[in-house]
């Protein structure tokens, strides 16, 4: 028997999860893990290196006999980049295009500012006109006294020859020197040209936040004595080391929807509802509410890659959806509006609510005010905090427009719950209109309807009842449901990809990452490009002490082309990368 210590992180919006881990499994037997402490405490935006230093010290003084030393791994998880973009708050991006011929690029752009350079390259990356940089450097100027503070460049055909990328990055650098850069082609090296521009365009929104909050853990890790590699998961359910996540922000931006998918998969695995049919995840923070779907015990992918304000991505996800509604939203009113609900939840969080110290009262505020109510006729519902302080803010409000302070607690509770309900119809209908995958395996049904929820997150109890009279379904918490997506960071497995290239007009197969360029003949096909990768795959996690972890194919392409002499040839690329998933799962506490 041997036993081993993880460390899982959590930055939310509102607060700042950590949990250490005790992970033991005998020979033959599956990993068994117990929770030795956890801790949370407030995310100061304006200072995160103090937010993790804060949490690692009430995690210490939670687990005072426990050597952070003997800590093997840490995984992070962080809603930081996805809440910012709910509430409007990443950055503001330029967006450089270069298209050249067929659809005028502009139908396929982000956000109000947008250059369209001239030139462009064929579908074999050869160039057709020549790039003209001259505009995209008077714009770059402009853009950077006007407040942008990031630019995404896109070439059309950039992932076959990314010189104008390049070009327009180097333009950039030098006009506009303050302005970070992403370059499309770095991301991926699929040609869906509407999904690149959304997957740079996002990369570049919330670098600058993802950068910062990497610095912070590293920094407060490393004044805890903790030594141990550090990773941070992605959209799809799978951890990276901290150097490539810098490199792609993006891959990591639905990183705490899918802590809080492993988290409860950790929790829930004995249970009969997750393990058969199909059951809906709610994860509650202070600022959003994230939801998922599990078909028989294994979370459903979004195939069509992670969505992003109406906008598809070449980014592999799970199947999630955020909305803008928390234990902290802010309750307003637009009461000349003639709207059904006047009293709005959301999408901004403006602090704590009053009930632990805010200025502002937010839906735990209205949840206390009615759940006080309701106990004294004996329902169990929970209240948080400072019950008078919400009360006193809630009536406050609500005398300003001529309601009682029941009446307008109870309609904003409403807005929200019917805001959740809404968003978990949307999600469903979604999955169910294309065959359904899991990180398991494709499932062969007709359809997926959740008949169980699972809740997690802070306010879990004080709205789970609320939440299954307005889902019509029953709803549970798990144990631990308040570090339910620290957990599921500790316990995500590490995994790892490459992409393989081949070309057969020039005989030549490269893997990048590898530094492998190997001499392949003029009839390799996609079948032997697959098996190669997943091969090469094995060897390096083998390599480094990773024996018999589970490999799959995530992007095959082959393109039929003509050289200049009209000779026919084939381009293939294929990605292929572990399969997301636990490492133990969550057996008792100690």
């Amino acid at each position: 028997m041997s036993e081993t210590f993880v460390l899982g992180i959590d930055a939310g919006g509102t607060h700042t999860d950590a949990v250490l881990l005790a992970c033991s499994a005998a020979a033959g037997d599956a990993a068994q893990a117990s929770l030795v402490a956890s801790a949370k405490v407030r995310t100061r935006h304006d200072d995160l290196p103090r937010s993790v230093r804060e949490v690692l010290e009430a995690l210490g003084r939670a687990a005072p006999h426990c050597d952070f030393g003997r800590i093997s791994r840490v995984t992070l998880g962080a809603t930081l980049a996805v809440n910012a973009l709910v509430q409007n708050r990443a950055d503001r991006v330029g967006l450089a295009v270069s298209a050249g011929p067929g659809l005028d690029a502009r139908r396929f752009t982000l956000g109000r500012h947008v250059c369209v350079v001239p030139g462009g390259l064929d579908h074999r990356g050869v160039e057709v006109s020549p790039l003209r940089t001259r505009v995209l450097h008077e714009t770059a100027v402009a853009w950077q006294n006007e407040g942008v503070a990031a630019v995404a460049c896109v070439g059309k055909f950039s992932p076959r020859n990314a010189a104008h990328e390049q070009a327009m990055a180097e333009a950039v650098r030098h006009a506009a020197p303050h302005l970070s850069v992403t370059e499309g082609h770095r991301l991926s090296g699929r040609l869906n040209f509407p999904r690149r521009l959304a997957t740079a365009y996002f990369n570049a929104a919330v670098a600058r936040l993802h950068g910062e909050f990497l610095d912070a853990v590293e920094a407060a890790l490393a004044a805890a004595g903790i030594c141990a590699s550090v990773r941070l998961l992605k959209a799809d359910g799978g951890a990276v080391p901290l150097e490539l996540s810098r490199r792609e922000p993006v891959q990591s931006i639905l990183s705490g929807p899918a802590a809080s998918v492993m988290g409860v998969l950790a929790l829930c695995h004995e249970s009969a509802a997750m393990r058969q049919g199909c059951s809906l995840l709610l994860d509650m923070g202070g600022t959003t509410t994230d939801m998922a779907l599990f078909v028989d015990g294994s979370p459903v992918v979004d195939r069509d890659g992670m969505l992003l304000e109406g906008r598809r991505t070449l980014v592999r996800a799970l199947a999630t959806v955020s909305i803008g509604v928390g234990g902290d939203s802010l309750i307003t009113v637009d009461a000349d509006s003639g709207a059904l609900r006047p009293v709005k939840v959301g999408p901004l969080r403006d602090g704590p609510a009053m009930a632990f110290g805010g200025t502002q009262p937010t839906l735990l505020d209205a949840l206390n005010v009615l759940n006080f109510s309701a106990a004294t006729a004996g329902s169990a519902d929970a209240v948080a905090g400072d019950v008078p302080a919400s009360a006193s803010g809630i009536a406050a409000l609500a005398s300003r427009h001529g309601l009682s302070s029941h009446d307008f607690a109870q309609m904003a509770v409403d807005d929200a719950l019917q805001q959740v309900a809404d968003a978990a119809a949307s999600l469903t209908e979604g999955v169910n209109a294309r065959p359904i995958y899991t990180l398991a395996a494709l499932k062969a049904l007709r359809e997926a309807r959740p008949a169980q929820a699972w809740l997690v997150g802070g306010p879990a109890g004080c709205v789970a009842r609320r939440l299954s009279q307005a889902l019509g379904m029953p709803v549970q918490t798990p144990p631990h449901a308040d570090v339910a997506n620290a957990v599921g960071a500790a316990l995500t497995l590490p995994t790892d990809a490459l992409e393989l290239y081949a070309d057969t007009g020039r005989c030549v197969l490269t893997v990048p990452a590898l530094d492998i360029s190997e001499r392949i003949g003029k009839s390799y096909g996609l079948n032997e490009a697959r098996q190669r990768a997943c091969d090469l795959l094995r060897q390096r996690l083998e390599a480094a002490g990773e024996k018999g972890a589970r490999v799959e194919v995530t992007e095959a392409d082959i393109f039929a082309t003509l050289d200049d002499a009209g000779f026919g040839s084939r381009d293939i690329r294929v990605v292929c990368q572990v399969v997301p998933g636990l490492s133990a799962w969550i057996d008792q506490v100690r």
